[in-house]
């Protein structure tokens, strides 16, 4: 197959592993985050930084798992149509890719992308932790990242298992069996 797709919770290295096996499989690794900035210009545009425009601790005091997985739902299917315009875009081309982001839902993926992908779930709420400290998503405080950590590890981890399993996404906790999986994806033995 020459088209791959990962998605799943921020700061977990999904972008990391896109760009390793992209290099080891001698494809091409697009990230829908890059993308962001064109998007602005359409009748999307809003939905660009829906997150970022909020003020944080307020979202987080008004805002429980439910509704916080109701919004990246709108957000995703806001941005849709421009993400899979620029994934049709590279199928046009020819050129083999692996697409990476977190507005790949799977409900998404399975209506509209004709090949497979994986959901990376986190390792564990330390990990995640961690590299949101290390590089912060939205929260400039440690008691923001703190929170934000929460909800993508225990929250938006389990919505995805959810839509995954639903729509016959494999997920993975270990970004080692992900790979594997992704380079089978793309370079199937014979």
């Amino acid at each position: 197959m020459k088209y791959v797709f990962v998605s799943g919770i921020p700061a977990l290295g999904k972008s990391h592993l896109a760009e390793k096996v992209a290099k080891f499989a001698g494809v091409l690794h697009l990230k829908v985050d890059d993308w962001r900035e064109e998007f602005r210009t359409t009748k999307c545009g809003d939905w660009v930084d829906f997150f970022r425009n909020k003020n944080e601790a307020e979202y987080w005091e008004t805002t429980d798992c439910e509704k916080h997985w109701e919004n990246m739902i709108k957000q995703s299917e806001a941005l849709w149509p421009e993400i899979v315009g620029k994934i049709g875009q590279v199928i046009k081309s020819g050129k083999p890719a692996i697409f990476e982001g977190v507005n790949i839902l799977p409900h998404l993926a399975r209506r509209d992308l004709n090949f497979k992908g994986v959901v990376l779930l986190g390792e564990s709420f330390e990990t995640i932790l961690k590299r949101n400290r290390q590089d912060s998503r939205w929260g400039q405080t440690e008691e923001l990242q703190k929170k934000e950590a929460e909800i993508f590890f225990y929250c938006e981890g389990l919505k995805y298992e959810q839509e995954a399993k639903k729509y016959g996404f494999k997920t993975f906790t270990d970004s080692r069996l992900a790979e594997k999986e992704l380079l089978e994806i793309l370079q199937p033995r014979k």
